[in-house]
């Protein structure tokens, strides 16, 4: 691909970044699950388009019409008569108002105290009513780059779609299980100027979210990128999940644009899907202002100066602030990362203010345990059940109390995970030690003259794991020095 002159083509591109938040869902008391068994029911139904707050039909609505689909919704004992849109909506989720307030600020938003909750027309079917609800929750924020500040037009809450199973020709299946989870849309700026701007801003803005309650896995995050030219419509490109192919999708767009150019037909806005080989394809036209209308059955949401102060005093740290601050305590990189993908930096900090020891904390917290899964021939969620952190917390402290030593940890752990109670778990015999020491200056005897690493390495296995490294190293000191 040729070299491009991002500022001589007059690139630009925004991004619009939906995350789902770790709450019930936004307008009923139903719980945020994803079904994978068998639905409860079925219902049927056609979507028609009627005109916005303006008077006007929307375009993309319009285009949606005239497909002339029929909607099939799979539905669970899960969710409830709003997500059916039998029941009007209830008020909004109040945790995941504080999560957006929360992010917003983080993102150094200027809150709006009061806004009106709007209905978006929708009607590809993948709501049951024909629109999103949506409010605006702030305004005129800002990132920081390497290659200058890009602002954040404004971050809104609203109520996820409902998801796509399938369909043959004229008809579409939804699951309703997703239909309502609470979700942060963030709008930036037209003021990306490079591919590599984006891919930044993108990891930037990911980063914030992730030090707030989102939830976590495929399809949580969804980015969408717009992109033009000088002289060319303004396209929104849908289907990221991986920033790291930002680069390829926004330059192979860029050429499409030129060469459409080139050919002198009108142009107009519109959306397009991200292929795999970072290609695009035609979706629908791009939506418009005549889509957004009022919503009727809530009340305007005003958000108090004092709701704002509340959440500020307990702003979160950056995920990447919190990394640095685990490594400045000694923790590897490796660590850190299983740290946060197992979810557990809650319980670490916790069990960090009984021992101030991050190795052994991270050793007991994610890698034994899984060892002993391995070795009990249980399900790790079921030796984790058994090794909660009330029992966890037990065992540092009876380290910390020198009752038991770090090379007993582990099997500690095992009798726990046997059944033995916790009292009994920790009671070793005097002559263990003794043991250990004995078998270790054996090894030694047997095999003189070798490196503290090579007697490391055959003591190991010869304990299987079951003796704790730097207490090994300790031993091995002793009787070679």
């Amino acid at each position: 691909m040729k070299e491009l002159n991002y500022e001589k083509i007059g690139l630009k591109s925004g991004l619009e970044i939906h995350q789902q938040l770790d709450s019930s869902k936004l307008f009923c008391n139903c719980k945020s699950i994803l079904r994978k068994d068998e639905p409860d029911f079925l219902i049927k139904r056609k979507l028609h388009a009627v005109a916005g707050e303006s008077g006007k039909v929307d375009k993309a609505a319009k285009y949606q019409a005239s497909l002339e689909k029929e909607f099939i919704y799979e539905g669970y004992d899960s969710i409830c008569l709003v997500e059916l849109d039998e029941e009007p909506p209830h008020k909004i989720n109040n945790e995941a108002l504080k999560i957006a307030i929360e992010i917003s600020l983080l993102l150094n938003c200027k809150i709006i105290p009061i806004t009106q909750i709007m209905r978006k027309t929708v009607i590809d079917g993948s709501n049951t009513t024909g629109f999103q609800r949506t409010v605006l929750i702030a305004k005129n924020g800002f990132v920081e780059t390497e290659f200058g500040k890009v602002r954040i037009e404004s971050v809104f809450l609203e109520e996820d779609a409902a998801r796509i199973i399938g369909g043959e020709k004229g008809e579409k299946i939804y699951r309703l299980d997703r239909l309502g989870i609470p979700l942060v849309e963030i709008v930036t700026a037209p003021d990306i100027k490079t591919p590599i701007q984006a891919k930044e801003v993108a990891l930037k803005i990911g980063n914030i979210l992730r030090s707030s309650k989102v939830r976590r896995g495929l399809g949580t995050i969804r980015q969408d990128i717009n992109v033009s030219i000088n002289n060319h419509p303004r396209v929104e490109i849908k289907g990221f999940q991986d920033p790291k192919i930002f680069v390829e999708v926004i330059n192979k767009e860029i050429i499409r644009q030129q060469n459409e150019l080139k050919t002198k037909k009108k142009l107009n806005e519109e959306v397009r899907g991200a292929n795999n080989d970072a290609t695009t394809k035609f979706l629908r036209p791009l939506p418009g202002s005549a889509r957004m209308y009022p919503e009727t059955d809530l009340p305007i949401l005003k958000i108090s100066r004092d709701l704002v102060n509340s959440v500020k005093k307990n702003l979160p740290k950056l995920r990447s602030e919190i990394k640095q601050e685990l490594k400045n305590k000694g923790l590897s990189e490796e660590m850190i990362k299983l740290l946060f993908k197992q979810n557990k930096l809650e319980e670490f900090r916790e069990l960090y203010e009984i021992i101030k020891n991050p190795s052994l904390i991270a050793r007991v917290l994610l890698i034994l345990p899984k060892e002993i899964s391995k070795k009990e021939n249980k399900s790790l969620l079921e030796i984790e059940k058994i090794l909660n952190k009330d029992v966890l917390i037990f065992i540092l402290e009876n380290i910390e109390n020198k009752k038991i030593t770090s090379s007993q940890i582990k099997e500690v752990m095992i009798r726990i995970v046997s059944g033995e109670n916790l009292k009994k778990a920790i009671k070793f015999k005097k002559e263990d030690s003794n043991f250990i020491e004995e078998k270790i200056h054996n090894i030694i005897k047997t095999k003189p003259g070798l490196s503290e690493k090579a007697y490391m390495g055959l003591i190991m296995r010869e304990f299987k794991g079951k003796i704790n490294g730097k207490d090994a190293m300790e031993i091995i000191k002793k009787f070679i020095n």
